[in-house]
Order: structure tokens, then sequence, then C-alpha cells
């Protein structure tokens, strides 16, 4: 598992305007998101820097991006409210993520919870979301490359439990490493899918499907 310490070099981090987030932030209120430190988390990561620098004068648009490898850099408006779910106006002490990608819900996560485990199954991408994270200090994540629908048992339980990949199913695994009380988001289906939030309780996990969605699957497996 990878410890995020020294930040590295890379342009363009205040290249955006804080117009440009302005009107993001805005265009989210007007989409439904109301959670004010998930919106201050997403005003204070500059998304930019996330994808590929031809690409960057399209990050503050609500638009998924491809970030290479076949995956994708998430619509600010998901990112928002997948984040909003989780927290569910509440501290976040341990949040496990699945999916780590670029790197970019992982850092808006480093700023509503208080530790960040992310696992991602391909290696360039985890080595580039380190990058990413070093860069912007985000010294309360650990990120490591595994088998994501194996989650992290060794570390469990965790609070909150967020995949970024569309699941079959729900995978018993990451249901185990839920905290009483912890929270799941995770979209299921494969040529329909839906959003879903599963609490832990004493007794029981209580599941919701809450939106449609559109992810890419999530594998087991690393490469």
């Amino acid at each position: 598992m990878a410890l995020l310490k020294k930040p590295s070099v890379k342009a363009g981090i205040g290249m955006t305007s804080q117009r440009t987030r302005d009107r993001m932030l805005s265009r989210l209120r007007e989409q439904g998101i109301k959670d004010e430190v998930v919106l201050h988390a997403i005003n204070s990561i500059p998304r930019h820097i996330f994808v590929d620098e031809a690409l960057s004068i399209r990050a503050y648009e609500d638009v998924s991006l491809p970030i290479g490898y076949g995956q994708t850099i998430s619509q600010p408006y998901i990112v928002a409210k997948m984040t909003e779910i989780l927290r569910n106006g509440s501290n976040m002490n341990k949040v496990l993520e699945i999916g780590t990608g670029c790197g970019y819900q992982t850092a808006v996560l480093s700023k509503v919870a208080a530790e960040v485990y992310s696992v991602e199954r391909i290696r360039p991408l985890v080595m580039k979301a380190l990058d990413n994270l070093r860069l912007l200090k985000c010294t309360n994540v650990k990120l490591d490359h595994a088998d994501g629908t194996m989650g992290l048992p060794q570390l469990a339980p965790f609070d909150g439990i967020m995949v970024t990949a569309a699941a079959s199913h729900i995978p018993q695994d990451l249901l185990a490493q839920l905290a009483i009380g912890g929270r799941l988001v995770i979209p299921v289906g494969i040529d329909e899918q839906v959003l879903h939030l599963i609490v832990r309780t004493s007794t029981e996990y209580r599941q919701t499907a809450l939106e449609a969605v559109k992810f890419v699957p999530l594998l087991g497996g690393t490469s």
C-alpha cells in the first residue's frame, strides 16, 4: 500500500479561475446537491489536473472524461451525489473507495473523511493517482494495487464504502467490511445500472435503489 508523502510537479494546478469553479458549484446546487461540506470539498479540488492536458478545457463541464485504460473520471454531479449520500451529513472516520482511477473522487473523499483507503486494479492508474494526490498533498489517503471486489478486510470495518464501477451484484465481501451504521454506495447492473445505498444495522442490511447511472464495469483481478 502506497503512502502519500512528497508532492511532485505538474503544470496547471492553478490554471482555472474561481469563476469557473463557482459556475460548477452553482450547477451542482441546481442539480440538488445540498451538503455544503461536499460542495466545499469539490470547490477545493482542481479537477483539470486529473485529466489529460488536451481535455483540461472540459474539466469543469458536467461530463465524464476518458483517463485511459478504458476508464473514465466521473462527471462532477455523480462525484458530488455519491459523496453526499455516503457522508449523510455526518463526519466519517475511515472510508474505502473501490476504483481509484485518476484519483479525483479519492481527493474529494480526502476532504470529508479522516482516513481514505482506495483500491485500483490497474497499476498505471495507481501511479497516475499517486502523482495527482501527492501534488495536492492528500496525506490522509493510502492507495493499494489490488482486486477491489475483495475490499480490504485487514483494515475493516469502514464507516463508508464507495464503489466507482458498476457491479453485476453487490459483493458480499464489501458488505461484511461495513461497520454497524456504515453505508455502501454502489452502482449495480449491466445494461441498465442503478445507484444503490446499503446501510448496515445491528441486525440487517437495508438496501435502497436511488437513480439511474452509467459506469464502467467492476472487474476482478489486477493488471
